[in-house]
């Protein structure tokens, strides 16, 4: 069973919860920002943090950050696979000791190209995906990658946008989760509103064949992780 933990109502699992379905696995989500239960269940195959409006930083106005940072903390210990996704991946620098800049010069909005290094290329996480290859980015703060962790791709604007730690913690600064309605709703919500779903779908063929690649690898590295 994989568990998902959303940050914000507004930042949902989009293509995701498709995904691990239709992989035949289970998945179970807790609303990190409802639930005061956040406690891991036996027998999770792996974890995935959602992103939200909110920072790393905000814990006086979101308390529950606190404790989603020790769910991953205790995720790295344990060596459980976990892939935070923008804010996800912010708080996994933070708690493994990485800088979270809020706000941050790296800032982007909407459709960007992001490129691999080398050893990204030669990553699980990424087997099939383009070197170069097209994401939905919306984020004003950014991370470094902490002591231990992989650096594997980057972009012009965003000079850390994947990093590994172990075998199997991923931190994306980009949302491979998106679909039509979430990126619709974000522009709407966006002040003043924003239009992203147009360069969205201009892009959305190429967004979906990367993005979904990378979490159905996902699935794929943490189930083989599985003793």
């Amino acid at each position: 069973m994989f568990l998902i933990i959303q940050n914000d109502p507004e930042c949902p699992a989009g293509t995701l919860a498709e995904l691990i379905s239709s992989a035949g696995h289970q998945f179970r989500t807790l609303a990190a920002y409802r639930d005061s239960d956040l406690s891991v269940p036996d027998g999770v195959t792996g974890i995935i943090v959602l992103g939200g409006d909110m920072g790393v930083h905000d814990t006086a106005s979101f308390p529950y950050l606190a404790r989603v940072g020790a769910l991953m903390r205790d995720a790295l210990a344990s060596g459980t696979p976990l892939l935070g996704i923008c804010l996800g991946g912010q708080l996994l620098a933070h708690v493994a000791g990485g800088r979270v800049s809020s706000p941050s010069p790296h800032g982007e909005k909407g459709i960007c190209r992001v490129d691999l290094n080398e050893v990204g290329v030669g990553d699980p996480l990424f087997a099939g995906v383009q070197r170069s290859f097209v994401t939905f980015q919306l984020h004003q703060d950014s991370f470094t990658v902490p002591a231990g962790g992989v650096l594997l791709a980057s972009s012009a604007a965003c000079p850390a946008q994947a990093f590994r730690l172990g075998a199997a913690a991923y931190a994306l600064q980009f949302h491979p989760e998106v679909d039509r309605a979430i990126v619709s709703n974000w522009g709407a919500l966006s002040t003043p509103p924003a239009d992203y779903l147009a360069g969205f779908l201009a892009d959305e063929e190429a967004f979906n064949d990367s993005s979904r690649t990378i979490l159905s690898n996902f699935l794929t590295l943490a189930c083989s992780a599985i003793p």
